[in-house]
């Protein structure tokens, strides 16, 4: 009787609590136009983000729901070819234009803070945006790769992008793996870890002639650049020539491995997804495999290779001493079907 007892009284406890995400939240419509790439979460609460889709700068989306009525930091929108297509984004993403009946966002009130006052009460010390903005907290590593062709003719939003416009006009031809960039990771923070307080973005010129053929942009401009290492390299220890000149070695480790022969040899074609990481599991393991992820548009057009990478990752002892000997999440595709085609430069 007394197990029935405190068992109740759980239960009357717990309820409220299990009820309070379903009575925050509120629908709504209206739209909301990024002005940034921000990662758009499945759950934010467990910084969960299937495929790792970003909002493009300059596009407008549905909204469906915000986080709270009134003074909300997040909305739910409708991102098309997502799976799934609902996700939060940070309300400082870009601009809402709600419904009539919508609360109107209140500012936040300021607090002090040691990363140069920024607001809100998940800036204080020990909130989760301040832990995932201290640098060198990192657990892992994530790699990630373009398959420029179909970056540049799949992407929403790339007219602006020099390289995109070189290799539609056929003035530049990009037949290797380009730099996406190399993502410190922090388990506790999802994909949320980033934007952390490190040294200002500067190349020589050594650098940026080392870095262009192997992230294109750098041949016109730095904008690229600069924004992987203002969210992502700013979050290690190595300064801006040695963390570029170190990602850039891994990716043409990746790209000389038998992950980029598979890609190279069927640009213009196409290879089987199973075939691919059949051959991975052959020539590196089980485990090597299963850190490697292909990321697709239309469900068959190629744009990035992610590889995930452990701590202490080495750039000088083969494909193996890169991915490490702890298995991954699993071979795994995102957005791709079973043949995936590798589009060439230029008009397809």
């Amino acid at each position: 009787m007394q197990k029935t007892t405190v068992l109740g009284a759980c239960l009357i406890t717990l309820l409220p609590a299990l009820q309070l995400p379903a009575l925050a939240s509120e629908t709504v419509s209206g739209s909301f136009t990024a002005s940034k790439a921000c990662d758009a979460f499945a759950s934010f609460a467990k910084g969960t983000n299937p495929g790792a889709v970003q909002l493009q700068p300059g596009t407008s989306y549905q909204v469906r729901e915000i986080n709270r009525p009134g003074n909300y930091e997040r909305l739910r929108v409708e991102v098309p070819g997502a799976s799934p297509p609902l996700r939060w984004v940070d309300r400082d993403c870009g601009a809402a234009s709600l419904g009539a009946n919508a609360p109107a966002p209140a500012a936040p009130s300021p607090a002090p803070s040691s990363r140069g006052g920024q607001d809100g009460p998940q800036d204080s010390p020990g909130g989760k945006r301040e832990m995932c903005s201290t640098a060198n907290q990192q657990d892992s590593y994530l790699l990630a790769m373009s398959w420029q062709p179909g970056f540049c003719e799949h992407t929403p939003r790339t007219s602006g992008k020099p390289e995109c416009a070189a290799m539609d006009k056929g003035s530049l031809v990009v037949s290797n793996l380009t730099l996406h960039g190399l993502w410190p990771n922090k388990k506790a923070c999802g994909t949320s870890y980033g934007n952390c307080d490190g040294k200002p973005f500067a190349l020589k010129k050594e650098t940026v002639a080392l870095v262009a053929p192997w992230m294109p942009n750098f041949y016109y401009e730095n904008s690229f650049g600069k924004y992987e290492w203002n969210k992502h390299g700013t979050c290690q220890a190595l300064d801006p020539d040695a963390y570029f000149t170190k990602a850039v070695a891994a990716v043409q480790l990746v790209n000389s491995s038998a992950i980029g022969e598979q890609i190279l040899k069927n640009i213009g074609g196409s290879f089987n997804a199973d075939k691919f990481f059949a051959t991975l599991r052959s020539q590196y393991g089980e485990a090597a495999a299963s850190r490697v992820m292909l990321v697709c548009a239309g469900q068959s057009y190629l744009q990035e290779i992610r590889v995930q990478l452990p701590l202490d990752f080495s750039v000088d002892k083969g494909l193996a001493g890169l991915v490490g000997a702890t298995p991954g999440q699993g071979p795994q595709t995102s957005r791709c079907g079973s043949e995936i085609r590798v589009e060439a430069s230029g008009r397809n």
